[in-house]
């Protein structure tokens, strides 16, 4: 398994961890599959009323897709398989309230579970960046992600400058992307106290708050979406480029207080 699922009955709060801590957490196409099981099976489990998600270690919550998985395309132009769409709880139709911990890097397809969580809650640590234009890549899903909870200025200076841009706990906090900020370690901990405190209150009036925040922004989150991928077809290098650039990366990166 690469996810780790623990339940505590007697508050009703479910932790999932990302438990690939080798791979920075990485999401291959086995999490991506287990990501889209655990929330789906979350909706009938009336045990779970809340939920958190964090990662495994401490120096990342979630680096996005793994570089490993191969994505094959279909040969069509007009049709693209991203293996990330499914990954996050509203995806999988699950309105009950899911609080992202985050502790060391958050980047790239991070932030399509950042963007499905009802809020977000970091330690000192974290970093968030989005690297897809430093390897010949839009950034089009995430930036979609991003700019529902930043200013359109924000979101453009993260994915803009790429990899050499690293936001830290405090900006993510004044930008609207973090909700608290804790000492380095205590981010599972505040979300739990969020979590355990939400479970606690009528499951109906919960899901149908998380449902209505969420109505607050889908028809727009839906419009860019479909956007999406003609803009990745056009902007996107060929993938020996991508890999190319990858491999030349430099360490580092400029961090924004």
């Amino acid at each position: 398994m690469t996810l780790r699922t623990e339940t505590d009955p007697a508050t009703g709060v479910a932790v999932v961890t990302l438990d690939r801590p080798h791979r920075h957490n990485a999401v291959d196409a086995r999490t991506a599959r287990e990501l889209a099981e655990t929330w789906r099976a979350f909706r009938r489990d009336d045990g779970v009323r809340a939920i958190v998600l964090t990662g495994a270690g401490e120096r990342a919550f979630c680096t996005g897709i793994d570089r490993a998985t191969d994505v094959p395309q279909p040969d069509s132009p007009f049709s693209m398989d991203d293996p990330l769409l499914s990954i996050g709880p509203k995806a999988n139709d699950l309105w009950k309230p899911v609080i992202a911990a985050v502790r060391g890097m958050a980047c790239g397809g991070a932030f399509y579970l950042l963007g499905e969580a009802e809020f977000v809650i970091a330690d000192e640590t974290a970093t968030f960046f989005d690297p897809h234009t430093t390897y010949g890549m839009v950034s089009a899903y995430e930036s979609v992600h991003l700019a529902q909870r930043m200013a359109p200025g924000d979101v453009a200076r993260l994915a803009l400058l790429g990899s050499a841009e690293r936001m830290s706990a405090r900006r993510a906090h004044e930008t609207g992307l973090v909700s608290e900020v804790t000492p380095p370690g205590g981010a599972l901990a505040a979300a739990l106290r969020c979590a355990r405190t939400i479970a606690g209150h009528p499951t109906a009036a919960v899901q149908g708050t998380v449902r209505a925040v969420w109505a607050a922004t889908e028809a727009a989150r839906a419009h860019a979406f479909a956007q999406a991928p003609h803009l990745i077809a056009l902007g996107n290098a060929p993938p020996a480029e991508q890999a190319e650039l990858f491999a030349a990366r430099a360490p580092g990166g400029h961090r924004v207080r």
